[in-house]
């Protein structure tokens, strides 16, 4: 089974890293170094803002 392609941008990812507080030890050891309670939150918020962004787009 290959690899999957990301879905978030790496700019993505380096602004929910930045907003969630773990930006530094992304920056310093790479995303391998967080722990996986951050991915998750990450993935989390990164879900929150996509359901805003339709739900605005709905509204609209």
């Amino acid at each position: 089974m290959g690899r999957r392609r990301g879905v978030m941008s790496e700019n993505f990812k380096y602004e929910l890293a930045k907003d969630l507080g773990f930006y530094e030890t992304v920056k310093n050891e790479g995303w391998g170094a967080i722990k996986s309670r951050d991915a998750g939150n990450m993935v989390k918020r990164a879900i929150e803002l996509a359901e805003m962004q339709l739900s605005k787009k709905t509204n609209d």
